[in-house]
């Protein structure tokens, strides 16, 4: 039985907390470790008029679009890196269907580091080369009330949920990040920080004694966070660092399927409309496919 400070809760609980028309932001980085299984439930659950923010996008906001779920997306990049373009994010964009606003990458972190802050928005100094001021009109340039360089305010992200996918947590939510950290969990640390409504995934619930014992290892305490939801291999078909690495061969079949609406309609049937959730999904993958996936190059 879950404890009184217990914020457990089933993923179709959690995904309630994303109403229509919700502004909100998923961990990972581009192709690393994206929440999908909560991505797949917010598909199934028909959300409409989404706006997500982010740094570096991929699979999440490409299946967002196949789901018709997008209004806004505000990012750097949305593809698949060395497999090519999100079809489904391009064709939904070039019917006009989804706005996009640009931001340089480095820049779209620095708007997490904003709301982290409290701010309404982030001084940077430079925009790496770009024009794309002319093309974004939130980014207002002045001049350092210091030196009277000038400089441009960058808007803070303001998001209303973020979402990640972490190794392990309790049920009252102290997440645990791998103590070898790469770019996507600390960018998961940084948009946990910066919102007062975050779910968070996990391969693994936890004890509360595990947590006390490795607390080094807690990067964002219970009261940071607001849903917890046991979800083995929840960034599947990415990578989750410490814990399985990226499915090739099913990246492969979303791409292939991605190619015409049937085969898309086939892929979201097979995958994602499917009765018992992540389980079900587990089980269209297959077992033997997930063994191979398992990642020990972390314990060297």
């Amino acid at each position: 039985m879950p404890s009184p400070s217990s914020k457990l809760q089933s993923l179709e609980e959690a995904a309630a907390r994303v109403p229509d028309g919700t502004r909100l932001a998923f961990g990972g980085f581009a192709v690393y470790q994206k929440p999908m299984g909560f991505v797949r439930e917010l598909v199934r659950q028909g959300r409409k008029n989404l706006t997500v923010v982010g740094s570096a996008q991929s699979y999440d906001v490409d299946l967002l679009a196949a789901g018709g779920c997008l209004s806004c997306v505000e990012t750097s990049y949305v593809g698949l890196e060395k497999h090519g373009l999100a079809r489904h994010y391009r064709r939904a964009v070039e019917r006009g269907e989804i706005k996009v606003v640009d931001y340089p990458e480095m820049v779209s972190w620095d708007r997490f580091r904003a709301s982290q802050e409290g701010l309404a928005f982030w001084p940077v100094p430079f925009l790496g080369g770009s024009d794309i001021v002319r093309y974004n009109p939130a980014i207002k340039p002045f001049a350092c009330p210091m030196t009277g360089h000038p400089m441009h305010a960058v808007p803070a992200a303001d998001v209303d949920v973020v979402v990640i996918h972490a190794l392990a947590a309790d049920e009252r939510g102290n997440v645990v990040f791998p103590a070898r950290r790469l770019l996507p969990q600390s960018n998961d640390v940084l948009m946990g920080r910066s919102c007062d409504t975050v779910i968070v995934t996990v391969e693994k619930l936890v004890s509360n004694a595990f947590i006390r014992k490795h607390s080094r290892l807690v990067e964002l305490p219970s009261y940071k966070v607001n849903s917890v939801v046991e979800l083995p291999y929840g960034a599947h078909p990415t990578p989750a660092l410490g814990a399985y690495h990226a499915d090739e061969k099913h990246y492969g079949e979303y791409v292939a399927a991605s190619e015409s609406a049937e085969a898309t309609a086939a892929y979201l049937k097979k995958f994602v409309h499917l009765d018992g959730g992540n389980d079900a999904y587990l089980e269209a993958v297959g077992a033997a496919q997930l063994a191979r996936l398992k990642d020990m190059d972390s314990l060297l």
